[in-house]
């Protein structure tokens, strides 16, 4: 909820207020009233020189319509539209280019502001090809930031980050401070939606000060705004507020409603999560009545899904109902992912608590497909089967030795039908036959060492089943540093009842299989299975420095795997495990067990420890310690837990773990 509260705080603010250079509020009459006035002397002018309808001279009327278009966008977007048609229509049969980009950017944004985001990208689309024809550098620049905006909206934040980055070189190149700052704030804007408090707050903190200096008074409360949200996710109310009250003070002065809506969605979270939940309800009743005054169908369905949640809280279910629905229902209309996902999560708690468990399961289930559909995938499942099984191999040795024994019964009836030869050319034969069969043995030898080599090194690690070839022992190590994951089914013993023992092995073969394979991807070696638990370790039996990368890396990919194989099986109703991963860093003893059946296994507190990471993580994420989060943390994007409690251990430093 969080993550979506700053999008659309941000978007809705941005959107109409600093993605265009040189908009003017519309509650600057003099402005509008000075635009009209052009218009009218216009007309005038073209009586007086007695010009056709329509030529190059209207081009000033396009350029004011669209003027009069960013004067009323996000105050009376109805007007915003039919002065953007109007001045779309003028530059079209004029064919006046810069006005057809500067329309279709306006009714790009109105589009967006509506969640109509499939039309809005439509046309900044066309906007910017536009843009581009004429080399209108600065609305391309535009065109870049508008599309980066829907991009961030829908949760694509790469794509959003790739159109940022290509205003604010743009926007360099120019010089022009006022959208350097706007795009230092988009950037900063898409970290706080990664977590990223750190990176974000060092961007939005550098536009302020650029705002600041040029007395841009929009982009200020943009960044207001948008430093209280990273407050709130830090849990600094009080700081948070500070800043959102900011925002709202300038945003009522300027008159400019989303700001004011987008305010009011902050502070009543702020009101949420500190469990003030009268205050959070006027705040959020406050901006749902702005979004419904412009036509916000995205504003609106997002206070429905908030202030249902705060009913559940105060336990007025009837009331909560009512708006999770028209939330839901206005989320599928515009097509908001994610706000459908939190409207199903809202009304499964919501039927959880009324004890209508059957509607609670099917909005829970609905809850987990459109969670899981929203992660951003970039490892695809691949699964490798390789099944050499003995019988095939004997098989083949039978099929080869019945082929030798023909073909040396052959070579004797020769030998036989050839009486003349001398005796000197039959002991030539027979060097020859010995020769062929000590080629022969050698062969089948050489097979069966390849097969049993590739079956001890299915058992142990390369270096340390050369060692035991080689002095028919291994020596245990003591290995410094090496990092430890280890993976637990949740429910499993309570799901494994529900299923035939077939389906059951079926299942966590397939899941270890990906697992055994993700482990080879990233080098990292699989140590052993326990029941429905994993164990693998990074930096043995040969010290490395990247083991605490490489095992992180594999987590993830264990976690994106679980995702899409959990979601297929939701699909299909079948049932699925969740899976909780933990990872730490430390020493341990490695070395081989056993006589028969030995096996490569390690020991030490670090194993323990490791095991503590996975039972006291969450499902689906990825639990490091301490220990490897300061091996990691410039790597990967770690939410700090605090120190929490682990059986056996005390408290230890935890965090959840993602890609950067």
């Amino acid at each position: 909820m969080k993550k979506l509260v700053f999008i659309l705080s941000f978007f809705f603010s941005m959107s109409f207020v600093s993605s265009w250079s040189g908009y003017i509020y519309a509650q600057n009459q003099h402005h509008i009233d000075s635009l009209e006035n052009v218009l009218k002397n216009h007309h005038a002018k073209k009586l007086e020189l007695k010009l056709k309808p329509l030529s190059l001279f209207d081009s000033t009327e396009a350029d004011c319509l669209f003027e009069l278009s960013r004067c009323y966008i996000g105050i009376y977007p109805e007007k915003a539209l039919n002065y953007a048609n109007q001045s779309l229509a003028i530059s079209e049969q004029i064919k006046y280019k810069k006005g057809i980009g500067n329309a279709y950017n306006n009714i790009g944004v109105l589009y967006s502001n509506q969640g109509n985001y499939s039309d809005a990208l439509k046309n900044h689309n066309a906007a910017l090809k536009i843009r581009e024809e004429i080399e209108d550098k600065k609305g391309m620049a535009g065109s870049y930031n508008n599309i980066g905006l829907i991009y961030s909206e829908q949760g694509n934040y790469i794509n959003a980050l790739e159109k940022y980055i290509a205003a604010l070189k743009i926007n360099e190149a120019l010089g022009n401070k006022k959208w350097v700052a706007k795009n230092y704030a988009n950037i900063g804007n898409l970290y706080t939606a990664q977590g990223n408090y750190a990176l974000a707050l060092e961007y939005l903190l550098k536009a302020l000060k650029l705002n600041e200096e040029s007395g841009e008074v929009s982009s200020i409360i943009n960044n207001y705004s948008n430093i209280g949200i990273i407050y709130t996710d830090q849990g600094k109310y009080t700081e948070a507020l500070k800043f959102q009250l900011k925002s709202l003070e300038m945003a009522k002065k300027s008159g400019h409603k989303l700001s004011m809506a987008g305010a009011y969605i902050n502070i009543g979270e702020n009101n949420l999560f500190q469990g003030n939940y009268a205050e959070a309800l006027i705040n959020s009743m406050a901006a749902l009545k702005i979004f419904e005054e412009v036509g916000s169908n995205n504003g609106i369905a997002y206070s429905c899904n908030n202030i249902g949640k705060i009913y559940i809280k105060q336990k007025k279910y009837k009331n909560a109902s009512e708006f999770l629905k028209r939330g839901l229902l206005l989320s599928k209309e515009i097509g908001a992912m994610e706000m459908i996902r939190n409207s199903y999560q809202y009304l499964a708690i919501l039927d959880s608590i009324q004890a209508n468990f059957k509607q609670a399961f099917e909005h829970h289930k609905q809850f987990i497909i459109y969670r899981d559909s929203l992660v951003n995938i970039e490892y695809t499942k691949k699964t490798v089967a390789l099944q050499m099984t003995y019988d095939f191999s004997k098989k083949q040795d039978s099929l080869n030795a019945a082929q030798e024994k023909k073909d040396a019964i052959a070579k004797t009836e020769k030998q036989k039908s050839t009486q003349q030869k001398v005796v000197l050319i039959i002991g030539l034969i027979a060097a020859l036959g010995f020769a062929a069969w000590d080629y022969r043995q050698k062969k089948i030898i050489s097979k069966q060492k390849k097969r049993s080599d590739e079956l001890l090194l299915n058992i142990l690690p390369h270096e340390v089943a050369e060692e035991l070839k080689a002095k028919g022992s291994a020596e245990a190590q003591l290995i410094d540093e090496v990092t430890v994951l280890f993976t637990d089914f949740k429910g499993f013993t309570q799901l494994s009842e529900k299923l035939t023992p077939k389906e059951l092995v079926a299942e966590i073969n397939e899941c270890f299989s990906a697992f055994d394979y993700i482990m080879e991807k990233y080098g990292v070696e699989k140590i052993k299975t326990i029941g429905d638990a994993y164990m693998a370790a990074g930096g043995l039996p040969t010290a490395n420095t990247t083991h605490a990368e490489d095992v992180v890396n594999a987590a993830l990919a264990i976690q994106t795997f679980m995702q899409e194989h959990n979601a297929k099986k939701i699909a299909a109703n079948e049932l699925y495990f969740e899976i909780r991963i933990g990872v730490h860093t430390g020493p341990v003893v490695a070395g081989i067990v056993g006589v028969k059946k030995f096996a490569y296994d390690i020991w030490g507190d670090t194993v323990n420890t490791a095991s503590r990471m996975e039972s006291s993580g969450e499902v689906g994420k990825v639990n490091i310690s301490g220990t490897t989060y300061e091996l990691v943390k410039d790597k990967f994007t770690c939410v700090h837990r605090g120190k929490v409690q682990a059986k056996g251990k005390g408290e230890i430093d935890m965090y959840f773990v993602s890609k950067i």
